[in-house]
């Protein structure tokens, strides 16, 4: 977005401005496809040429992403997801926390037998219920992450007569009383099948973030195994080191494990 004048000559470096300038006051939002080069050579008066010199330093500026194909085009980037993993908070609040508007799809509910992988991640007997929840969260209205969560039943009665599309981390706090304490993460990049691509918005093959959580709550019981898949276009990990003085104090948080696939 500070890409000298010199770089691309003073008018494609106009142009660019004044792209800029409508994708800043909202003239032009998040997610919406620019005009053909033909129909923004002629509104900004200048030539086809000019107009790809001013997207392409717009794109290496990450203001703007190009999609090639049919139903292709130049689109106006998506603000970034930042994904702290030196907390455990939900999807709700870290959207709001910037900015963005949360919103969920709630794809399937339910009470199931534990399968083998689930009961050995939140260590119960065989045969042990969980509570099964899919969900799809929203930013600002588009599709950011597909969610798999399962809990143990026993300790939630009646939570699948609660109202699952907000922030399941605040209704378990609310109503049982359980606060996240620590949760260990497995992180990986995957390939988008058919299925998570039409959910999510993407093409088949892109590249998204697979998550695999479990998480302790603060008497150090666990009470989630999940599974999510975020769009990787759209997410951005952070991680903070503490000071190794605080490393290992017991006040929880999360323990990431990057992993190749």
């Amino acid at each position: 977005m500070t890409e000298p004048s010199s770089a691309i000559g003073p008018t494609a470096e106009d142009a660019r401005r004044r792209l800029l300038d409508q994708i800043s006051h909202g003239q032009l939002r998040p997610g919406q496809r620019l005009g053909a080069e033909r129909e923004l050579a002629q509104s900004l008066g200048v030539s086809r040429s000019t107009v790809r010199l001013a997207l392409a330093a717009l794109e290496n500026a990450g203001v703007v992403r190009r999609v090639p194909g049919r139903g292709g085009g130049t689109f106006v980037r998506q603000q970034m997801v930042e994904r702290d993993l030196s907390q455990v908070v939900g999807v709700p609040a870290l959207l709001r926390a910037q900015g963005m508007t949360a919103g969920s799809r709630i794809v399937s509910t339910g009470l199931a037998a534990a399968d083998e992988e689930t009961a050995k991640a939140l260590e119960l007997p065989a045969g042990a219920y969980v509570i099964d929840l899919v969900r799809i969260r929203l930013a600002d209205g588009t599709p950011i992450s597909l969610e798999h969560v399962r809990l143990p039943a026993e300790p939630f009665p009646d939570l699948l007569d609660q109202p699952l599309g907000g922030s399941l981390y605040e209704l378990l706090e609310q109503r049982y009383g359980t606060v996240p304490g620590e949760a260990l993460e497995h992180i990986e990049v995957v390939s988008a099948g058919e299925d998570e691509a039409s959910i999510l918005g993407v093409e088949p093959g892109a590249a998204l973030l697979s998550i695999t959580r479990t998480t302790k709550d603060a008497k150090d019981a666990l009470f989630e195994y999940s599974h999510d898949l975020f769009r990787a276009d759209r997410t951005m990990i952070t991680v903070r080191t503490p000071a190794s003085s605080r490393s290992r104090s017991g006040t929880g948080g999360r323990v990431v494990q990057m992993r190749p696939r």
